[in-house]
C-alpha cells in the first residue's frame, strides 16, 4: 500500500478496536486474573501486548504501537510522556558509567542539557560532533564509544546528516545509531532503511498535530528491542491513554497536514529570500542548505519548519523585539508541528552549540508555518519585518 493508504489503516486491528473504527480509550491500572493459571500466563506473556498491569499498556497503547511500527519500521515501538522522555529512555537504556556518546552539535536544546547535566553526573562522557562529518565520524570514535546520536535536519540551522554513511561506520564497530526523527516524522524519512537502530520522535509535534497533548516514541530493531523494553519499564516510563488516543487521531490526518505545511512553508521561504534584511533562509529544500543533496537522496519531502537569519550580525535586541511583538499570526511559543504558525528568535547561536562553527550566522529566527492561508502569513511577516527595519 502507498503511505497515504497505509496511514489510515495502521493500528486498526480488531483485537484493539473491536467493531469501532478507532481504538477506545482504556483506562486501567490494576488488571484482574480469575485463576492462578491465568496469573501465571500473564507473568509469562506480559511483554507480548497482553493486558497485565496498566504501566505495561492497554489496547489503546497497543494499537498506537502497532501503527507506529507499521509506518516507521523497526521491530516494535514504545510510548513515553514526552519527546525528551523518549530521548532520555533511549540514551539511558544503552549507556552506562564509563561509556562515551557522540552527540550531534545541532541537537535539540533539552537533549544537550540532558547530556551535560544528567549523563555527565552519571559518568557518561559526551563529545559533540559537526553534523556534516559523514563517514569521517570514525575519526571521533573511542574505544568506549557506545552510541552515536543524530538529528537531521539539525535543530535551528537545518543541516542534513549523511545517516547511511554514519550508520555504516557505526555498524563496523558495533555502535548503536540513534536518530531524533521528529522532523522526518512518518512521512519524510524512513530511519530503518538508512541504517538507524533506534528512532526517536516527539509525537507532541506532527503526530499529535493539534498542540493539545505531549508524547514521545522510540522504535527499535529486533536486536535492541528487549533492552529498550526492559529498561523503559524499569524506569517507569509510560504514557496516558487519553494522550495516545489524541496521537492516534492525529495520525490519520498526518499525511495531508504535512503536505499543506510543506507547500505553505516553501512559499513563505521563497518570499523571505527576496527580503532585503534577510541574510539567509535555512531550508533543506534550498540548494544552499548544508546537506541539500543528501536531503534530495534520502528524504521524501519537507514540512513547515525552517529558519532564516537577519543581516544585522550583531543584531539589535530592540529591533528583534519589534519584529516579534508585531506579528499577529506567528505567535511566540516553544514547540512546533501543530496546526498553528509559531516564531522564535535565537540571538546568538554560539550559546546553543559547543563547536566553533556558527560565527557566520546573524540573529536567527525559526518559523513553523501552520495551516493558515499562506498569503495571510506572508502579510504578517511583511508587517513584522517592516517594524524590524524601523527599529534598527
Amino acid at each position: 500500500m502507498k503511505k497515504d493508504t497505509k496511514i489510515i489503516h495502521a493500528g486498526r486491528d480488531k483485537k484493539w478496536t473491536g467493531q469501532a473504527v478507532s481504538p477506545p480509550v482504556y483506562h486501567a491500572s490494576t488488571i484482574l486474573f480469575d485463576t492462578v493459571a491465568d496469573l501465571k500466563e500473564g507473568l509469562r506473556t506480559f511483554k507480548q501486548k497482553r493486558m497485565f498491569y496498566g504501566r505495561r499498556g492497554t489496547p489503546t497503547h497497543f494499537a498506537f504501537r502497532d501503527a507506529m511500527t507499521q509506518l516507521e519500521g523497526g521491530h516494535d515501538c514504545l510510548v513515553y510522556p514526552s519527546g525528551i522522555a523518549a530521548v532520555s529512555a533511549a540514551l539511558l537504556s544503552f549507556l552506562s558509567s564509563g561509556d562515551h556518546l557522540l552527540m550531534v552539535d545541532t541537537c535539540y536544546g533539552p537533549t544537550r542539557a540532558l547530556c551535560n547535566k544528567v549523563l555527565k553526573r552519571m559518568g557518561i562522557e559526551t563529545s559533540y560532533y559537526n553534523p556534516m562529518v559523514g563517514s569521517d565520524i570514525g575519526d571521533l570514535i573511542k574505544d568506549n564509544t557506545k552510541a552515536i546520536f543524530c538529528e537531521s535536519p539539525g535543530s535551528l540551522t537545518m543541516e542534513i546528516q549523511d545517516i547511511p554513511a554514519i550508520s555504516k561506520v557505526a555498524k563496523e564497530k558495533d555502535i548503536v545509531v540513534m536518530l531524533d526523527n521528529t522532523y522526518g516524522n512518518l512521512m519524510n524519512f524512513n530511519p530503518f532503511d538508512h541504517g538507524v537502530d533506534i528512532s526517536i520522535q516527539s509525537a507532541t509535534k506532527y503526530i499529535v498535530g493539534h498542540s493539545d497533548a505531549m508524547l514521545g516514541t522510540v522504535s527499535a530493531t529486533e536486536t535492541l528491542w528487549p533492552r529498550l523494553q526492559d529498561n523503559s519499564y524499569f524506569m517507569g516510563q509510560t504514557a496516558a491513554p487519553d494522550d495516545i488516543y489524541l496521537a492516534m487521531r492525529g495520525l490519520k490526518t498526518l499525511s495531508q497536514r504535512i503536505k499543506h505545511h510543506e507547500q505553505s512553508a516553501l512559499k513563505v521561504a521563497e518570499w523571505l529570500k527576496d527580503q532585503d534584511v534577510v541574510e539567509k533562509v535555512l531550508h533543506p529544500a534550498f540548494s544552499d542548505c548544508p546537506g541539500h543533496e543528501i536531503w534530495k537522496r534520502d528524504f521524501n519531502g519537507s514540512n513547515g519548519l525552517f529558519s532564516f537569519t537577519l543581516k544585522e550580525k550583531e543584531g539589535s535586541d530592540t529591533a528583534i523585539t519589534a519584529l516579534l511583538d508585531h506579528f499577529k499570526l506567528f505567535k511566540m511559543g516553544y514547540s512546533w508541528g501543530g496546526f498553528e504558525s509559531l516564531v522564535m528568535s535565537f540571538y546568538d547561536l554560539k550559546r546553543e552549540r559547543d563547536l566553533n562553527l556558527w560565527d557566520d550566522y546573524g540573529p536567527l529566527v525559526r518559523l513553523h508555518v501552520g495551516l493558515e492561508d499562506v498569503d495571510d502569513l506572508i502579510a504578517d511577516l511583511d508587517y513584522g519585518l517592516a517594524h524590524y527595519k524601523k527599529a534598527l
